[in-house]
């Protein structure tokens, strides 16, 4: 193997431990939403404070953003390696597949914890007659935590649509120089005030925008949110053309630091913006206030997404086995955590401890029981190859040459 190809796969496993480590960050957000104090979840925990509600904002503003861009680089680096064909069935099987088979157990998972859940409430009491279920329609569905498979399952086909009349009429590669070029200039600090002005715009025109919650999550109905599709789509695509360019990610990781920067002082002119670290669930009117917060979300996405991509590559380039595991088993966890982190939030919502305590103790057990699950009935057997990509026999010796899981 030469020297350049060693450093590339040593970049994989930095990207594959960050693209893992997004999906894990989701068990933090989702269990730190009881302790802050604002109607803004299910569960309502009886200790709050604005310190969850920073904590929650700083993962939100970066976390899926930067999933996207690894998932565009990683589908441009598999659509290479397989070809349209086999990039469409991989997809299909390992992001489409999970979809259509988890969607209805999570579902009723999450549907037996509000029951469980207000039967503690009631404490014994007579219950009143439950809710009429309601009418779900196409525009209506609720997608839960798993919207990001659907999400990505249009980027996929959209990207490849987009692809094939450039494919075809640039036999000479002068588009695609042109492509590459403009990639370079923008993988840089100022390139996240570019990137960022379409999703300014699209939020911009978001009639019940709430800053505080960054783009809208496309959490319900199976047509994602204008601010959605831009912001995800543009990171999304930006991810694909750079695995054009791989020589950038050196780049992005020199320029890491001025990007943390930018990035938090983006980020915390937002949250300024958006009344501060107790969320205001108030869509902004004042139209200057409203301008000035989606510029700065703009260019926080963008500009943290570079950031973790650029530490990622500094601080987790070199093969571990254990941030190897934990990137295998993050897809798991990730489809199965949200009902336990309500059982969790439940079980503990009256519990005398300070709310740091309540939400480890919600995480570690979310975490164990995942972990556990995903060791004993995924990662040696077939449901391994489906959702890694590969099934890992029960004896194998550590192999640090693997590529990262798309």
């Amino acid at each position: 193997m030469s020297a350049s190809e060693i450093e590339r796969s040593e970049r994989l496993h930095g990207l594959d431990a960050l693209r893992g480590g997004t999906l894990l960050l989701g068990v933090v957000l989702h269990a730190s939403m009881s302790f802050i104090p604002a109607p803004i979840w299910i569960v309502s925990d009886e200790r709050q404070s604005v310190g969850a509600g920073v904590l929650f904002f700083a993962i939100h503003i970066f976390r899926m953003a930067t999933f996207f861009l690894l998932a565009g680089l990683f589908a441009h680096m598999m659509l290479g390696r397989r070809g349209v064909g086999g990039f469409l069935k991989d997809r299909f099987i390992r992001i489409g597949g999970p979809l259509g088979v988890f969607w209805t157990p999570v579902m009723a998972a999450i549907i037996a914890v509000l029951i469980w859940s207000a039967a503690r409430q009631a404490a014994g009491a007579p219950m009143g007659p439950p809710p009429h279920p309601p009418t779900y329609t196409l525009l209506t569905i609720p997608l839960t935590h798993l919207w990001f498979l659907w999400a990505l399952m249009l980027f996929y086909v959209a990207v490849l649509i987009l692809r094939a009349p450039f494919a075809m009429l640039d036999r000479e590669g002068s588009w695609g120089r042109t492509v590459d070029r403009a990639i370079a200039a923008l993988a840089t600090p100022w390139g996240s005030g570019v990137l960022g002005a379409p999703l300014a715009a699209a939020l911009w025109a978001e009639p019940n925008w709430a800053p505080f919650f960054g783009i809208p999550t496309p959490d319900h109905g199976l047509v994602p949110n204008l601010s959605a599709c831009v912001g995800f789509g543009t990171v999304f695509v930006f991810g694909f053309l750079l695995d054009r360019r791989r020589d950038l990610l050196a780049k992005l990781e020199g320029w890491a630091p001025v990007n943390l920067i930018l990035a938090v002082a983006a980020g915390t002119a937002l949250l300024v913006l958006a009344g501060g670290p107790a969320p205001s669930i108030i869509p902004v009117t004042d139209p200057a206030t409203k301008a000035m917060a989606a510029a700065a979300l703009g260019v926080a996405t963008f500009a943290s997404a570079f950031a973790a991509v650029g530490l990622a590559l500094k601080f987790f380039a070199g093969h571990s086995a254990l941030r190897r595991y934990l990137a295998d088993a993050s897809y798991w966890i990730y489809i199965v955590h949200l009902p336990m982190v309500m059982a969790g939030q439940v079980l503990i919502q009256d519990w005398a401890m300070v709310w740091p305590v309540k939400l480890t103790v919600v995480v570690a057990g979310v975490l164990a029981v995942s972990l556990i699950t995903y060791e004993l009935l995924i990662r040696h057997s077939f449901m391994g190859r489906w959702l890694n990509g590969r099934r890992v026999p029960w004896r194998r010796k550590p192999d640090a040459e693997l590529a990262p899981a798309e």
